[in-house]
């Protein structure tokens, strides 16, 4: 009767009964002091001379999302997951920058003949040296937990032709609502993704990882009925809408910028 007893009051526990999420207060601020939006916020710079001057609070917040265990994060919720690992990402791309700058024009610098930048394992994560690599495609977009194409417009490679790097951390219990505006920010900046005669012309980021975008998120399972699901803010009038949502809509890609997006 007990173990009955106690087995219906489990029950009635609230399903957020996860473990409390990373804290990431420090890389929120970080953003807030160092991150300007331009464009009307579609793109945005960053201040790395500020970045350098607070990279102590930067290695001080890396530093503890390394002491992390897998089994604490196992225990969050999907969202705070996929927040602390795009939160890592950027943050650990920022410090990546900050090994060499001023001294570089382009991330692409800091990589060599035999290995991107991309590959080096640089990252303190669950008791390894793993690398941006890991983070973004084993551990977010090959691990099976979350096939949400919109982590394309979260991660931030330190480039213009990146989506913006925001102005706030992501935090599970907002991520929906971020990763949906990062969307829509993104395909509404016109110089990285706009309407091209009969079809569109985007950002390369569809190219490299078109099939992210062809795996049935809300249905989508070509390139152009992605581009459906977003059509106002592509600009798409309504029989390009329409022939997007089909998969008939003409795509081409843009040559993208690997410029430092610093700002000043």
């Amino acid at each position: 009767m007990l173990r009955m007893l106690i087995a219906v009051l489990l029950m009635l526990l609230p399903v957020a009964a996860h473990a409390q999420a990373f804290d990431h207060a420090a890389w929120d601020g970080l953003l807030k002091r160092n991150v300007v939006a331009v464009r009307g916020g579609v793109a945005s710079q960053v201040r790395y001379d500020g970045m350098a001057r607070d990279r102590a609070a930067l290695k001080t917040y890396l530093a503890g999302a390394g002491k992390v265990s897998r089994a604490t994060f196992d225990g969050w919720s999907k969202p705070d997951q996929l927040a602390f690992l795009i939160n890592v990402y950027n943050a650990a791309t920022v410090e990546l920058i900050l090994t060499a700058y001023p001294k570089l024009t382009s991330i692409k610098d800091l990589g060599t003949l035999f290995q991107s930048p991309w590959a080096k394992p640089s990252v303190a994560l669950f008791g390894n040296t793993v690398s941006l690599d890991d983070i973004e495609h084993g551990m977010i977009r090959r691990s099976g937990r979350y096939n949400d194409p919109r982590i394309h417009f979260a991660v931030n490679c330190a480039s213009i032709g990146c989506p913006a790097l925001g102005r706030s951390a992501f935090r599970g219990a907002t991520l929906d609502a971020q990763l949906e505006a990062a969307t829509r920010g993104f395909l509404g900046d016109h110089t990285r993704n706009r309407v091209a005669g009969n079809g569109v012309a985007v950002s390369s980021i569809f190219k490299w990882y078109r099939g992210d975008f062809e795996k049935g998120w809300r249905g989508a399972t070509t390139l152009p009925a992605f581009f459906s699901l977003y059509a106002n803010s592509l600009g798409l009038n309504a029989g390009a809408a329409a022939k997007a949502k089909a998969g008939q809509l003409n795509v081409t890609f843009l040559d993208y910028d690997w410029r430092l997006n610093k700002a000043g």
